[in-house]
C-alpha cells in the first residue's frame, strides 16, 4: 500500500479537473460510464448526490485496490420552477432553456461523493444565479456556439455564458461544477493524513 491513498476524480470535465488542482495536483482522472436516469419526483439536491455517488461507485469498482484510493464523484444540475434542466441535446432545446432562464433567478446544485477505505461521504452545495433578460438575438447567438451543449442548464458560467449572468448568490465554483472550498474541508476530515490542515498538497 502506498503512503497516501490514491486520489481519483471520476469526471472528464476539464473544469472540475482545473478546480481540483487548487487542492492538489496529485490525482488521476477516470471517467465513469453510468446511466443518469432518475426516479420521478427526485429533487434536484437528491439528484446531484445520487448521480455523484453512482459515478464514484462505478470508478471505485474498477480499482485493483479499492482500500487504497479515494474516488471523487460529482454532478451538477440547474433547476427552475421545480424542473431540472440537464444538458441540451439540440439547438431547439438549448433555446428553450435560455428562454426559461432569461431575466430570472434559478438554482444550481452540485453534489459530491467521496468513496474509499470502505467509507462513503455525500454532500451538496447550491447557489442562486440570476440571468439578464436575453433578447432573441442573444439567445440565438449563444445557442450557435458549441459551449452550451455539454453543460447543465445549457450555459457555462466560466466561458461565454458569463455574459448572460447578472448576479450570483453563493459559491461561484458550485455553479462551475465543483464546490472546491467545501471539498477541501471535507477531504481534510475524510483523509487527514492525505490532506493536512496547513494547506493544499
Amino acid at each position: 500500500m502506498s503512503r497516501y491513498p490514491k486520489l481519483i476524480l471520476a469526471s472528464q470535465s476539464p473544469r472540475r479537473q482545473e478546480l481540483l488542482r487548487n487542492i492538489t495536483p496529485d490525482f488521476t482522472v477516470q471517467v465513469s460510464r453510468v446511466e443518469e436516469n432518475l426516479a420521478p419526483g427526485t429533487s434536484p439536491g437528491e439528484a446531484v448526490e445520487q448521480l455523484a455517488l453512482r459515478k464514484a461507485q462505478a470508478v471505485l469498482r474498477l480499482q485493483p485496490d479499492p482500500e487504497d484510493c479515494i474516488v471523487i464523484g460529482s454532478d451538477t444540475v440547474v433547476a427552475i420552477d421545480g424542473r431540472i434542466l440537464g444538458k441540451p441535446r439540440s439547438r431547439e432545446e438549448c433555446l428553450g432553456m435560455l428562454e426559461a432562464l432569461s431575466g430570472r433567478e434559478h438554482t444550481v446544485y452540485t453534489g459530491v461523493a467521496l468513496l474509499g477505505g470502505g467509507r462513503e461521504r455525500l454532500f451538496r452545495e447550491r447557489a442562486q444565479v440570476e440571468f439578464w433578460p436575453l433578447s432573441p438575438a442573444e439567445r440565438d447567438w449563444y445557442a450557435a456556439t458549441p459551449e452550451p451543449y455539454d453543460k447543465a442548464g445549457g450555459y457555462g458560467v466560466q466561458g461565454l455564458g458569463s455574459l448572460l449572468v447578472r448576479a450570483i448568490r453563493g459559491d461561484y465554483f458550485t455553479v462551475m461544477g465543483l464546490p472546491v472550498a467545501r471539498l477541501w474541508r471535507e477531504l481534510r476530515d475524510f483523509a487527514p493524513e492525505r490532506f493536512p490542515l496547513q494547506g493544499p498538497v
